[in-house]
């Protein structure tokens, strides 16, 4: 038993005529009475009674055309529904992000994702650049915005696109003596305590504010770690030490802190979109085209 059997069985349920039924499936006479009769073969049982000017639709007829017609609309959904995915129109997308990505372009990309594709179901996750990284390689999320680049390793199996580039801002309490600087010359914050995102999370982003130091003279004294910017920008509000963030982190205004732009400004900090470089999930190709392109 096949979907075109039910099918002609459900046609000449509806017409009583196979001629008539043959031509609404597009198909000749013969052939249809054949699949007819092999389905009652096969079920072992009469769907239609026929005579010389009639067709009848017996009682096992009409309890096999019902479950019929129910399959068909099944079939025709997944049909539909698989069409649907393949276009990225249906399914699950699963995005990591760093959390300073909410300052930037992803908002607005997510909104204009979810207006043109309501069927699919974004799962989003905040996570750091090496634990998007990790979870990209193992298929753990589909696509993530990372502080990149990323190392030659990881550059093998995922491929990354800048999406935006931002200013290095350095980050002090509001009353630090060097608060009234700006910009503020990164020499000057040589005998500061550092509050520091760690290098295992983040090593790309975390050696280059030891290189931007380095280049100003001094090596960062690092007292403290934290894997959130909002959570290295508090601890820099008690006035445990300084930091520097990526220049959108200033958007979320604060009493307690103070962003200064650095002299001289050392190049801009990017963010990136990443994915599997083998990966051909319809899902992510719809979310990449929506990103600006650098």
């Amino acid at each position: 038993m096949n979907l075109r059997q039910m099918e002609y069985a459900v046609l000449l349920a509806e017409e009583r005529h196979f001629g008539r039924a043959a031509q609404r499936a597009g198909v000749r006479q013969p052939p249809f009475s054949q699949q007819i009769r092999r389905l009652e073969e096969e079920l072992g049982v009469v769907l239609f009674e026929r005579n010389t000017r009639s067709v009848q639709i017996t009682a096992a007829g009409e309890a096999f055309v019902a479950e019929a017609r129910r399959s068909l609309a099944h079939a025709g959904r997944a049909a539909e529904l698989a069409r649907q995915a393949g276009r990225g129109e249906a399914g699950r997308l699963a995005v990591g992000f760093v959390g300073s990505a909410m300052n930037v372009t992803l908002p607005p990309v997510l909104r204009a994702f979810r207006a043109r594709y309501p069927g699919v179901e974004v799962v989003l996750q905040e996570l750091t650049s090496a634990q998007q990284i990790e979870l990209l390689t193992a298929v753990g999320i589909d696509v993530g915005l990372i502080r990149g680049p990323v190392g030659w390793q990881a550059a093998q199996t995922v491929a990354t696109r800048v999406v935006a580039r931002e200013p290095m801002l350095a980050v002090l309490h509001a009353g630090h003596p060097l608060a009234r600087l700006d910009p503020l010359p990164l020499a000057r914050l040589r005998d500061e305590a550092f509050v520091l995102f760690p290098r295992r999370r983040g090593p790309m982003f975390h050696d280059l504010i030891v290189e931007l130091a380095a280049g100003a003279g001094f090596e960062p004294r690092v007292v403290q770690e934290a894997t959130r910017m909002q959570s290295i920008i508090g601890l820099v509000a008690t006035g445990i030490g300084v930091s520097l963030v990526p220049g959108s982190e200033a958007r979320l205004r604060r009493d307690d802190v103070v962003f200064r732009p650095l002299t001289p400004p050392g190049p801009p900090i990017t963010l990136d979109l990443a994915w599997r470089r083998a990966d051909s999930h319809p899902g992510v190709r719809n979310l990449r085209a929506l990103f600006p392109v650098d």
